[in-house]
This record gives structure tokens, sequence and C-alpha cells, in this order.
């Protein structure tokens, strides 16, 4: 087995670890206030050093040491400090199989554990129970996890350093072999989650251990999620024994799957990403067996489902997609902030939304707007905003809460609000204060902005009629715009129409404004292009309709031009041209135009979806277009599919273009 574990693991032969030899039978697993004194024990550090404290039997040639060492994973496995395991620390455990707790005791001390509040208090509930199961150590070592990770270190890294940790560690080494399967891996994955060093002596037994039990074939399901887990995260997604687990996994039906086992293998291939369709077959059996089960699935199982179909990119699981989004209605108020930030990000991923979803959010936004997560709050603006839902409770909620929160708000997380504001053209009612506080930010924090976020920012404020003039200079500067083309890919057709509608802001809507231009080869023709574009594409079907009823309105199809591009960018739908006597001029006129026409066909991908409103980039159009001199008429959709005849359609193009003029028949 040794032989085996160094080849799967060539870094274990390379530093002379061997397996060690079964470790006598033990005693019922109990713990024990009494004894010899604490000792302090001593800190080996990566260097081979011995901190030696005074007292400490760890100085005497018969103390047998073993050591943990905790680790960062950025990018591998670093040591960087280490805790001495001594026979003689207190607590002191034994592991065995007699003697179990009941399955009662076992359920109570979860319940216990799960209300602990730091590892001082799993400490103090350890060293209070009599009767000990393996599984029941490995989850007070998942406990301590939960409660000290942080990122990809723990809070804090004396914690291992304890003796009660200390203890259980090392009856876990010393008893690797007889533990039962659901423990022992569970104790493993709970030691990776701990940052133990998995060139230990620790980690290693119990690595060999597994890889045993792996080789026997007897796991269940979810034993093989928690090892596979556990090898992820020591060796990476290209690990040989993870490639074992999964054969073992994909030999199992899923449709026989308890709804743990199914959340467990999906969190488990969150980290298998590899080859495209790798497991194809493998999951499509398990999004089929997913929807059949998926009203039973708590919050954590939604969020997690979500979370892996984004991440595996399962764009043809929609159905599941659906279903889950119709389970997570009635978890909202439930989720966790960092579970409902990966729902929405998963609802954004697949451009779904649900009216059911929308209507529990507007309940439970005011609720957690003030109290919530940063980045919980900014997704569910911009989940909002990427579907274009205009719910003024959220809305006004998170606007409140900015004004009051910004300041402890990253500034990604501050451009991504804004921008759901800009998008769907809405101001809230505490505008005014929600915006000083925006220009405050910019005062304080200007520096810390990534220039795209910056222009994205500026942009979005612009769309609402807020005008940022203090630092559109700042913006146009040489040394911003080659920031920003040095950023990422370079400067887009986005980027540079971005910066093209905010230089003609300021010069139409802030004449105040001598700061400098922008450069003309930062300037574009055209608004509208393929993709995300600053205006969006006529409604070809109601373009149509309303082509058909202006050749009745105006006898024939020369006297008005279509999708028009003008000297400012912007396309106009239809453009008509009048002389100064009324009377509308053949399109192709080219000499003195008394007026100017736009009209504006209006579908329903220009408005919000759920209510009237115009977005932003189509606000900020007509806004510009009047401001140019033409005349802007609006053609929404909705009063246009009311007209049920060309006769009726042609009136109400005649009222609407021309509202103070008699018609002729032609």
């Amino acid at each position: 087995m040794a032989l085996k574990l160094i080849q799967r693991f060539p870094r274990l032969g390379q530093l002379g670890i061997q397996r060690h030899p079964p470790v006598a039978s033990a005693s019922p697993l109990r713990t024990s206030s009494a004894g010899q004194p604490v000792c302090a024990a001593c800190l080996c550090t990566s260097a081979g050093r011995c901190i030696r404290r005074q007292g400490c039997r760890a100085l005497q040639p018969d103390c047998g040491i073993r050591s943990l060492t905790t680790i960062a994973r950025e990018p591998a496995f670093v040591a960087s400090s280490s805790v001495g395991l001594h026979r003689d620390s207190v607590p002191r455990f034994s592991l065995t199989q007699l003697h179990r707790p009941t399955a009662t005791e076992e359920q109570d001390f979860q319940q216990r554990l799960g209300s602990c509040s730091s590892y001082r208090q799993v400490f103090k509930l350890l060293r209070s129970v009599e009767i000990l199961s393996d599984t029941m150590a490995a989850a007070a070592l998942h406990r301590v996890a939960d409660l000290e990770q942080e990122g990809t270190s723990l809070k804090d890294p004396t914690v291992l350093e304890k003796d009660t940790i200390r203890a259980l560690c090392f009856q876990l080494e010393q008893d690797s072999g007889r533990l039962t399967d659901a423990g022992l891996v569970s104790a493993l994955l709970a030691c990776t989650r701990l940052f133990l060093d998995p060139w230990s002596t620790l980690m290693v037994r119990l690595v060999s251990e597994s890889q045993d039990r792996l080789d026997r074939g007897q796991m269940t399901v979810g034993q093989l999620c928690n090892l596979g887990q556990a090898m992820i995260a020591i060796e990476g997604p290209g690990c040989v024994m993870l490639e074992q687990v999964m054969v073992n996994i994909q030999k199992q039906e899923p449709a026989q799957w308890s709804l743990s086992d199914l959340v467990a293998v999906y969190r488990l291939l969150q980290g298998c990403i590899g080859e495209d369709g790798k497991y194809r077959d493998l999951l499509n059996a398990m999004h089929t067996h997913a929807v059949k089960v998926t009203s039973r699935m708590d919050p954590a199982a939604v969020s997690v489902l979500l979370s892996t179909l984004v991440i595996l990119n399962q764009t043809q699981a929609m159905p599941l997609v659906i279903s889950l989004c119709k389970q997570a209605v009635q978890h909202v108020p439930h989720f966790t902030d960092e579970e409902l930030t990966l729902v929405v990000g998963a609802l954004i991923h697949f451009g779904h939304s649900d009216h059911y979803f929308v209507q529990a959010m507007e309940k439970y936004v005011p609720t957690m707007a003030f109290t919530s997560h940063p980045e919980t709050v900014t997704k569910v603006m911009q989940f909002f905003g990427r579907r274009n839902i205009l719910s003024p409770t959220v809305f006004n909620a998170v606007a409140e809460s900015f004004v009051y929160r910004a300041d402890d708000y990253n500034t990604s997380q501050v451009a991504r609000q804004i921008m759901a504001f800009g998008k769907l053209g809405y101001l809230p009612p505490n505008a005014g204060n929600m915006f000083r506080k925006v220009e405050t930010i910019l005062h304080t924090r200007f520096s810390h902005f990534q220039p795209r976020t910056l222009l994205n920012l500026l942009h979005a404020c612009i769309l609402v009629e807020r005008f940022p003039v203090n630092f559109v200079s700042k913006v146009f500067s040489r040394y911003f715009l080659q920031q920003l083309q040095e950023q990422g890919t370079g400067m887009d057709r986005l980027i540079l129409s971005q910066l093209t509608q905010l230089y003609m802001t300021v010069k139409l809507e802030c004449p105040f404004y001598e700061g400098p231009k922008l450069h003309s080869k930062y300037r574009v023709k055209s608004f509208l292009m393929s993709g995300r574009s600053l205006e969006t594409p006529v409604d070809t079907h109601l373009y149509h309709s309303v082509k058909n009823g202006l050749i009745g309105l105006l006898g024939a199809r020369s006297y008005f031009g279509s999708k028009v591009l003008t000297p400012y960018c912007y396309t106009l739908d239809v453009e008509l041209k009048l002389d100064e006597e009324g009377y509308v001029l053949p399109a192709s006129h080219n000499g003195d135009v008394y007026k100017r026409i736009a009209l504006c066909i209006d579908g329903q991908k220009r408005f919000t979806t759920n209510k009237r409103q115009l977005l932003g980039k189509e606000a900020i159009k007509q806004r510009h277009l009047r401001l140019l001199g033409y005349e802007v008429v609006q053609i929404p959709y909705y009063e246009f599919e009311k007209l049920k005849n060309m006769t009726s359609v042609v009136e109400y193009l005649h009222q609407k273009i021309f509202p103070h003029t008699y018609r002729l028949n032609w």
C-alpha cells in the first residue's frame, strides 16, 4: 500500500514518508479531565527549529511527537507554522468501534455542536461528552473550520496549538486504520479545511488508509464525495485518486441516490472541471433525477445545484434551472447571504427570472438591504438590472442603504449598484443624497477605481441626468485613456461608445464645461452595433406595421427615411423632413430643412419588463435628439398594438405626428 501511495503521490517518496504500522487496539472513546499537567507544546517551524517552553517534556528523548502544519493555499500548500502533538496532551481521546454512541446521542451532539459560536465552545463540548465516535470527532473539526476559515487561511492559526485539537488529531493519526469509512473521509476533509500540511504524518496516514478503503470499492456515494473533495484540496482536480472516485460514482445509478448524495455529487463536480462533456452522461442522469426531487430541496441544496450548473455551464439544463427557481421562491427569506448571492448569480447567468421569485425578493430586500453582505446586495441589484426588472420597492430600499453603507463597499460594488439605476433609468426618492454619496466616494477614492469600473459608473450617472463634470476632465486625460487601453483587452466598441456619449452629454447638457475634449480617435460614428449596444435595434415586426401606416398617411414610401444614421451617432427608426410651411419633403431632399421629426418606434425591449418605463439608454437618446433640434415622436408598442386595422393605424399616426393639422385623403 505504501508503494502504491508513493507512486500516486511522488512527493511522499521524495520526503521519505513511509506508511506507519497499525497501532494497538484502543479503549472506548472517552475524554479525561484528569492526568498530567498540560504541556505547553513546542512550535516546530518550517525551518525545523523548535521554540522551547519551560517544563515541556518534548525536550525529553522518550517523548513522542506528531506535528500538524498549517498551510496557505496560494497557489499550493505551503507550510507556515506547525503544532507538536504529545502523548501526554490533555484531554486524551481513544478511538474504537465498540460501545459507539446511540443515534440519539450523536444527533444531540450535532445539535449542540451547531450552536457553538467559537472554537472554545467546541472544545468545551468535546471535553464534556463521555463517549465520542469518530464521525463526531470529525464533525467537531469541521465546526472549528466553519468558525475559523477565512479565505485560504485560519483567522487564528493558534487554534491548532490548543491541547484539545492536538490530542484529537493525535488519536486520529494513531487509530486511522480503525476508523469507519465515514469517519475516515470526513476527518480527512476536515483536516484540509483546517489547512493542515498534506505531507504531515496525520494527513499521509489518512490518505493512505482512504486509498485502501477506496480500493475495496465499498464506500457510499456520500463518502466518495467527501474523499473527492479532500483530494481536490490536496492535489487538485488532476489527482489520480479523484479519477478513481469518479469512476466509482459513475458505476452507480443517480435515480437511486438520496437527495443528500445527489447534492454531494453536484458539489464535487464543481471542482472536477475538465474536458467538455467528460461527465455528460452522468450529469444528464443527475439533472433528470434532480428535477423530480427539487420540491424537497432546502436552501443550501438549491444554492449548490444552481452554482454547479453555472460552473459547468449546463445551458441544456434549463428545465432544472426553472424548477430550482420555483423552489427558491419559498427559501428567499432563509437563504444565507452566500447562498442568495449564488442563486441570483445563476439566474443572471442563465437569463431567467420568475414573477413569484421577484415578488419574494421585493418582500425580502427591504429587510436585508442594511444588514446583508455588500456583495449580496450588489448581486441582487445586478439581477434586477440585467433582467430589466424595475421594482421601486427594491431600488428605493437599496438607495437608502447605499447612503449609509457605501463607505464599506468596494469600488466595484459601488459601480455595479449605480449601474442598475442607470440601466433602468430610475431615480429613487433620495436621489440627491445617493448621488452626493457617489460624488463623495469619487472624491475620496478616485484612484482606487479600475478604469473600466470608473467609466461604467460615470456613464450610468449620465443615463439618469446626473452629470459628473468634476471627473470628466480626468477621464478624458491622456493618462486615464492610456490606462483604459492597457486594461484587459483594450478599448472595444462599447468603451469607445461610452466615452463618446459621455463627451456628447457634457457638450449638450453641461455648456459650462471647459475641460479637455475627447480626442477624435476615441469617438465612434454610431452607437448601434451588434451585441451590447447603447441603442436597442428597432423591433422588426412593429417597424413594418408603422411603415405601412406611414405610407397610407403620406401617400408614398419616398417621404420618410428608415434607420437613418445621424451625424450625432444615433440611428433614427424613421425620419421625416418638413419645409417651413409644414409640408413633408422627400427623404432624399438634402437642401434646407426647416424641421426634422424623429419617430422612435419603441418595442418591448426598449422598456423595463414590468413597467412602461424607457430604459436609461433610450431615455438619453430621446433627450439628446431633442437637444439637437429634432422633434421626437414616440410610438410605444403598448399603444400601437391596440390598433385593429389600417384605418385606425393611419389615424393614430396622424394624431401623433401632425396633431394640429387636418389629414388629406389620398
